[in-house]
């Protein structure tokens, strides 16, 4: 009867009373929790905006082609003094040929010149006298002509022998067919060479370009005619670049080779190296903060904050632009987008909508 009065009176045990202020202590938590929840959920509208999609690879400056200058004749290289690397102007003298071939056929032509150079002084003198006797009325019109005619061959097989020894004095001359830088030096001088032989090999000056390998999904989207910038290691300027030719084979490795071209004077140096970026054709597409992105069992979501509270999208990225990513699919313009602890609430939602098996 004692305690039924004490307890109308309003007296609890210590147990009762601890129990209670442990019931509220939780009961506070839970709404500080909720309420610091509430505040630290933040959305976003997301918009749509022109992005260019951009392809970057890794790219060196390479010759398209390259030149070996070969000999047009047997003989023995004489006064050859080039190295590699060293750049040479179109038409340079750089050596000859010599030994006894060439100076045989040298000899052979000089004495043919000779002849028909001393046949056209012959006929020359023999058409003087013709002249003479006509206009003395002592020769015939007839014998006037045929000395005309000889002089005429006379003439014609001086020039001939003389082209042929220019031929050949220009076909045992070895000079740089065009401007350029040489790569590799085959034979030295005072080495004999037979015809056709490569004496060393020239890299043209204006026959350089940029290789490019790309790979996956970027490959398929390289065409030719795509712009971009060439922008070397070594700093300095980017260069503008289009792309010239896709090869359409496959590297050991999967990459599609790709050469391109400067769209303006280039400058650049063999061997030179640095990215080039690709410039692919504008599109339309949703930003979101990259924070907001979350990535779940090999799928990329974002959590689309409705009426009904949050909702896990499945979406698809494509490019980046600073903080921002663009979405391929899966996301519209307007929607409201979870942007603050996107992936604690993620995995809240999921929690909450969690049915365990029957």
């Amino acid at each position: 009867m004692a305690t039924l009065t004490k307890a109308k009176r309003g007296y609890f045990s210590p147990e009762v009373r601890a129990a209670t202020v442990c019931l509220l202590l939780n009961v506070g938590l839970l709404l500080a929790t909720d309420l610091a929840r509430a505040a630290e959920t933040k959305v976003v509208t997301v918009q749509a905006q022109i992005v260019t999609s951009q392809f970057e690879a890794y790219a060196q400056v390479e010759p398209i082609a390259v030149l070996p200058v070969r000999a047009a004749a047997t003989g023995v290289i004489t006064g050859l003094k080039i190295f590699p690397g060293e750049a040479l102007p179109a038409g340079q003298k750089l050596g000859e040929l010599g030994g006894p071939e060439i100076a045989a056929r040298l000899a052979q032509d000089k004495a043919v010149v000779n002849s028909a150079r001393e046949s056209l002084i012959n006929t020359r003198k023999s058409l003087a006298i013709q002249q003479d006797k006509l206009a003395a009325h002592l020769g015939t019109r007839q014998s006037l002509l045929q000395a005309e005619s000889a002089a005429a061959q006379a003439q014609a097989a001086l020039d001939t022998a003389q082209a042929q020894l220019r031929a050949l004095r220009q076909l045992i001359t070895v000079k740089a067919p065009i401007a350029g830088t040489v790569l590799a030096l085959d034979i030295a001088a005072g080495a004999r060479v037979g015809a056709g032989q490569t004496i060393f090999t020239l890299q043209p000056a204006d026959k350089l370009w940029l290789k490019a390998a790309y790979y996956g999904a970027d490959a398929a989207a390289v065409q030719v005619g795509m712009a971009g910038q060439f922008t070397p290691a070594s700093g300095g300027e980017a260069i503008p670049v289009q792309v010239s030719a896709v090869f359409g084979s496959l590297q050991p490795d999967g990459g599609e080779s790709v050469g391109l071209v400067a769209a303006t004077s280039s400058g650049w140096l063999n061997g030179e190296s640095g990215t080039v970026t690709l410039n692919g054709s504008a599109r339309s597409l949703v930003a979101v903060p990259t924070r907001a992105l979350v990535l779940d069992q090999g799928q990329w979501w974002v959590l689309v904050h409705t009426a009904n509270g949050n909702r896990p999208q499945p979406v698809t990225p494509g490019p980046a632009r600073g903080w921002q990513t663009f979405i391929e699919r899966g996301l519209e313009p307007g929607a409201e987008v979870v942007v603050e602890n996107a992936y604690l609430e993620f995995h809240r939602s999921i929690s909450q909508n969690y049915q365990p098996p029957d």
